[in-house]
């Protein structure tokens, strides 16, 4: 088990249950749709509001989304600490509503909770580029974003017109912080 995973997975299931609860005016609302099976794959942590689970993460964030036998999607989620060491936190997702609903529940608890509803949070697709390139993700209460793409880095044109479809949808921009990958933090030869 790597170290750090039981905190870390612990901490993201407190408080997306307590995003069960957020109440937020008006509506937040998820794309239309979401292929799954276009979705799966590695995504990188381009930015995020800050929250107590990623505390010790400081480059080099990711999630990996993979299909399950029974339909859920296995989450891998990870991320570099100060001391360097990859931490991980291994999650399930699962839709709710029809196939193609943008709107997941995910969990960190361990399987032998599942049964509860409140190890389980809100995870909602709220935009999303054709290509399935860049993705921003939320939950109703507005209290979580997480920018994802497939690459390292986007370009400052694309982040900055999400940035402002984001803000159109009342959610604060102000309290996104950039998360670095590996090629951010090589110091020029």
């Amino acid at each position: 088990m790597v170290k750090g995973f039981k905190t870390f997975g612990f901490s993201m299931l407190l408080m997306l249950h307590a995003l069960a609860w957020a109440d937020a005016s008006p509506p937040l609302q998820a794309i239309a749709s979401l292929d799954v099976q276009r979705y799966l794959g590695r995504w990188y942590e381009i930015a995020k509001f800050p929250n107590v689970f990623q505390k010790q993460c400081v480059a080099d964030t990711s999630a990996q989304y993979a299909l399950q036998p029974d339909g859920s999607l296995r989450v891998l989620n990870q991320c570099r600490n100060s001391a360097g060491e990859m931490v991980q936190a291994v999650g399930q997702a699962k839709q709710t509503g029809p196939a193609d609903s943008p709107k997941l529940r995910v969990r960190f608890a361990p399987d032998w909770l599942s049964f509860l509803p409140f190890v389980w949070g809100n995870y909602w697709v709220i935009d999303l580029d054709a290509s399935y390139a860049l993705a921003a993700v939320s939950e109703p209460g507005r209290d979580y974003l997480w920018i994802l793409s497939r690459t390292p880095s986007v370009e400052p044109v694309v982040y900055d017109a999400l940035l402002k479809r984001l803000a159109q949808m009342g959610l604060d921009i102000a309290r996104l912080e950039k998360s670095p990958q590996a090629f951010t933090l090589r110091s020029p030869s």
